[in-house]
């Protein structure tokens, strides 16, 4: 879809929602931080390991909000339209996502 014709898509989130992703963000940039200070500091693997798994699953807990969001609002609408190549996107993306 806006791969294939070379443009970019864009979605207006409502203020609501982009402030819920925007935090969960900076919550993992902060844990990304705080990563890059541990091994600076030479901090033992695992705990190290212990971090990256915390930053994994902060990463799918966002994917998860994400999707849903993307389902409810333009996976709903597209279909709505009668544009049902956004059913095959959506199952492009679950694909891309549980890799």
């Amino acid at each position: 879809m806006g791969e294939e014709c070379g443009c970019v898509k864009h979605k207006h989130r409502q203020p609501v929602e982009e402030k819920d992703l925007l935090n969960r963000l900076n919550r993992i940039e902060g844990q990304i931080r705080g990563l890059k200070s541990m091994v600076e500091d030479d901090r033992y693997c695992v705990d190290i390991l212990t971090q990256v798994s915390a930053v994994q699953a902060a990463l799918n807990s966002f994917n998860k909000v994400l999707l849903s969001n993307h389902i409810k609002t333009c996976v709903v609408t597209e279909i709505e339209a009668g544009n049902l190549e956004a059913v095959d996107e959506l199952c492009l993306t679950i694909q891309k996502v549980m890799k």
